[in-house]
């Protein structure tokens, strides 16, 4: 039993290590500079994706609000989806905002999923679809 507490602990000490040796990586201006506009355009779309993905698990909260009786709950969550999405967004677009908004040097350290999710219409009254361009973050010249 003795040997058995000791190897776990050993590993538990040796996976900490490994964690906090490794590198992390800053994605922003820097990052997204460094990139050709295929991997910028690859990064869009894989960023769009996990945002459909993380809408698909707001299905699992809209059961347990109904659950538990949250009221309120239909329009956090709805208000979260629409703020999740990136549908409204084609990849190009976002391409050249992105590259419009980090060719400024003193957005550089922007993070690049927060400078995303300003990309998208914000118009909490209207769906995104209807939303007018003036509810757009405005560009970074």
């Amino acid at each position: 039993m003795k040997k058995f507490i000791v190897g776990v602990v050993v590993g538990f000490a040796v996976s900490l290590g490994v964690g906090f040796a490794a590198p992390g990586a800053d994605h922003n201006g820097l990052f997204w500079n460094k990139l050709n506009v295929s991997a910028k355009t690859g990064y869009i779309n894989g960023y769009s994706d996990a945002m459909q993905v993380s809408i698909g698990k707001l299905d699992s909260l809209t059961f347990a609000a109904a659950l538990f009786h949250w009221k309120g709950a239909d329009k956090i969550i709805k208000q979260l989806s629409r703020e999740l999405s990136m549908s409204d967004v084609a990849a190009d677009d976002a391409v050249k905002k992105l590259d419009s908004l980090y060719s400024n040097p003193k957005y550089g350290d922007l993070d690049l999923a927060q400078a995303m999710q300003l990309l998208a219409p914000r118009d909490l009254n209207m769906p995104p679809a209807a939303a007018t361009p003036s509810s757009q973050a405005p560009d970074a010249r």
